[in-house]
This record gives structure tokens, sequence and C-alpha cells, in this order.
């Protein structure tokens, strides 16, 4: 379907119509969410010179509570703020904003390197995986001072 006031996603190849619920100013599909580097400065000012595709890679929310798509320059990596229209994927939308959720927040070292063989045993020390493994101990109760 070709609408009056459309554009093609270089992305996905859905004919996307500019007259979206929500915004003024689309430049974003809302199948696949991916755009086009077509602003400079101002939302609609079309004064881009890059026109690299635009990956959306993450959604974050205003203070009145309106989801706002993050996308990232695949040709000269700048970020742009886009408003989400009513149309949009809401799938993907969530996929977005669940994906922090699956990324440790704290990095952490690879796998330590597997320990060496273990040594016999010994009369003093039991082999690993044996029975007589220590157990935790309980905390000493601790004695009233006296006061003097």
């Amino acid at each position: 379907m070709v609408f009056a006031r459309s554009f093609s996603c270089e992305h996905c190849g859905v004919e996307v119509s500019l007259d979206a619920p929500g915004t003024t100013h689309r430049n974003h599909c809302p199948g696949c969410l991916w755009s086009r580097h077509l602003d400079r400065n101002v939302p609609g000012d079309r004064k881009a010179d890059c026109s690299g595709g635009m990956e959306p890679i993450a959604v974050t929310v205003r203070g009145e509570g309106r989801w706002v798509l993050i996308h990232r320059c695949t040709n000269c990596g700048r970020l742009r703020l886009n408003k989400t229209a009513g149309d949009d994927n809401v799938l993907l939308l969530m996929r977005l904003a669940a994906l922090p959720l699956t990324m440790p927040f704290v990095p952490y070292a690879a796998e330590p390197p597997p320990a060496a063989a273990p040594a016999p045993a010994t009369a003093s020390a039991p082999a690993a995986g044996s029975a007589s493994v220590s157990k935790p101990r309980k905390p000493r109760a601790r004695k009233a001072k006296s006061q003097a």
C-alpha cells in the first residue's frame, strides 16, 4: 500500500505513512523501528549529511510518561531521540526496554582457569568431595558485659 505522504523503510522494505498517531515528524518504521539519519539539529529539519541507517538501541521515558526511541547511526555513531508513535511495534519496544535485564550490570571477569589436579589425600587433609568436609560453625553467644 502506497500512501500520499510516505517513505519506504530501507531496513525492512515496508511502505510507511508519514502521518502517525502521536508524532508530527515520523522518521522511523513502525514495523522494525529503524530510521535514517535525516535530521541534524531539530526534528524534521532534514539537514543531516550522513543518511546512514539509525538502529533502535534503547527506549527511555520522558517526564510525562512518553516512551522515546534512542537510535544510533550505523554510519557516524550519532545518537538521536525519536518519539514513539501509536502504531509502533509494541513487542519490539518491549524487547528494547527489557534488553538491559539480559546483561549483567557489573562486568565480571572471564571464568577462572580450571584448577590443577588435586593433591593426594593425606591423614591430615581429607580428599576433596569426602564426607568429612567441615561444617560452618555457629557464632558464639556473646558474654554479657558486667557493669562496674
